[in-house]
């Protein structure tokens, strides 16, 4: 690989890391290249980005950013593979190679590193966590339905008594006087 090669790429991953706070490590060492091709497609068809760097490359990227650290540098090492995914899908990366595993009865890809908002989680230990995390718009959309509710049950119950609402608010003022 080239010296130019090498710098469009760590451009590329420069650009990549500061435009997205989720991104994963996966290592999918030992597996057959027919293997890696389903899970490319797999990540593909779920909506996120899965390439192979070179661990130096991914530094120099980081370092670029201002993202690199001691964990993730502990993280690459060996064979590592990024999952780039947007806000709306944070956990979609972990729920993917969760999947794969199922479909394949795989042990791997392994989750090496996730950073997350700029919190990372180091190991395959953070995985089943990770897989279950809301996404915002599932955490927008249960504020929405928790705000909601009271306004239903005040909808239902002027609804229940039908065509009792003259004599209810009657007795609200019977009451307030």
């Amino acid at each position: 690989m080239t010296r130019e090669e090498k710098a469009t790429i760590i451009e590329k991953l420069t650009e990549k890391f500061s435009n997205t706070n989720y991104f994963y490590f996966a290592d999918a060492s030992g597996l057959s290249v027919a293997q890696i091709n389903a899970f490319r497609q797999m990540c593909f068809d779920k909506g996120v980005e899965y390439n192979v760097y070179k661990n130096t490359l991914i530094k120099k990227a980081l370092e670029n950013v201002g993202a690199a650290n001691a964990e993730l540098d502990e993280a690459l090492k060996g064979f590592t593979g990024i999952i780039f995914t947007d806000e709306d899908g944070a956990n979609l990366p972990a729920k993917t190679i969760t999947d794969y595993r199922k479909k394949q009865g795989s042990k791997k890809p392994l989750l090496k590193a996730a950073s997350i908002d700029s919190d990372v989680f180091l190991g395959e230990e953070h995985l089943k966590m990770l897989s279950e995390l809301k996404s915002k718009s599932e955490l927008l959309g249960d504020v929405i339905a928790l705000l909601q509710s009271p306004a239903k049950n005040v909808v239902s119950a002027l609804q229940s008594g039908k065509n009792n609402l003259g004599g209810l608010i009657k007795a609200l003022e019977e009451r307030a006087n």
